[in-house]
């Protein structure tokens, strides 16, 4: 197990990892910009308690907080799982939550040999670990996936103005978690404000693929069980392959974009598009092994009346 020590040679900052050289220099520089106190102080309580008082000295130094989450992701998922569901959220942000849960993931998919696809009447094993790993290992796709998760805690439902020719427009429901809706917005959209569709489009067909794949070509108003669903994924209509090929489809245009190239998403994007089949397996783990009956409380449909 690794040991952590505060150190005060620059200004009382730093965070040396005993067990061989600092870490964090090929990480993301700005790690504390998706992380609360909160967030930071739940990391020095779950890995170096005795370190608390220095809170201040810690939180400002970026590599401290990732020598932490590379090092300690186990501890840090044990004492997640522990806590009661609404304590979850009430104690650490989604961020944290979601990065844990990643990177959890990639710890134990990295000592198996195969993951697993649903179909609609079994579970088939797919020997595609290895290349899951290598996805999930570069930090970018990391980071995107548990923005994604995060924006996904947030669902929004709201009636906008859509114009259907040239002086005539009518109020057009919408949802960021119905995929129509969000396709008529971006037709109806000027072309250079398109990105934020595409993006959204593609990204919501990854999240029901990965954190949710039994509603994915069932009946609209039913569960697998027979049982109403959740408001959540009740407009859902289309199979699995079809929420596959839009996925792809939207994440290519959206890398096209020049917005892509403005929040330099380009990279990360295309790669959805190629790899789109890779990144919806970490979330099947999640969903399978972790979340389970959480899911339906981090990730809440409200419609705004």
């Amino acid at each position: 197990m690794c040991t952590y020590v505060a150190t005060d040679a620059v200004c009382g900052k730093g965070l040396t990892n005993v067990c061989g050289e600092r870490e964090g220099q090929s990480a993301m520089e700005e790690p504390l910009s998706r992380l609360s106190d909160g967030d930071i102080l739940f990391l020095i309580e779950t890995v170096e308690p005795r370190l608390e008082g220095k809170l201040d000295a810690i939180k400002s130094d970026p590599t401290i907080v990732e020598a932490m989450l590379d090092h300690e992701t186990g501890r840090l998922f044990e004492r997640i799982m522990l806590m009661g569901d609404e304590a979850i959220l009430a104690r650490i942000s989604p961020r944290l939550l979601f990065e844990v849960l990643l990177r959890e993931a990639l710890r134990q998919l990295e000592s198996q040999s195969y993951t697993v696809e649903r179909t609609a009447s079994q579970r088939i094993a797919v020997f595609d670990t290895k290349d899951v790993v290598e996805f999930l290992t570069e930090r970018r796709m990391l980071d995107y996936l548990a923005d994604m998760l995060v924006s996904f805690t947030r669902v929004e439902s709201f009636t906008v103005p859509v114009r259907v020719r040239k002086g005539v427009w009518r109020k057009v429901r919408f949802s960021d978690m119905d995929v129509d809706s969000l396709v008529s917005l971006c037709e109806a959209a000027d072309e250079g404000q398109r990105f934020g569709y595409y993006k959204r489009i593609a990204d919501l067909c990854l999240f029901i693929l990965g954190m949710f794949p039994e509603y994915a070509g069932l009946d609209p108003d039913c569960s697998p069980e027979g049982e109403a669903r959740p408001a959540l994924t009740r407009r859902l209509r289309r199979s699995a392959a079809d929420f596959e090929e839009e996925g792809r489809r939207f994440y290519r245009l959206a890398g096209e974009d020049r917005g892509a190239r403005m929040l330099d998403l380009t990279g990360v994007l295309w790669r959805l598009h190629h790899e789109f089949h890779l990144a919806k397996k970490p979330l099947n783990y999640i969903s399978d092994n972790f979340l389970q009956f959480k899911k339906q409380q981090l990730f809440p449909s409200r419609q705004s009346q």
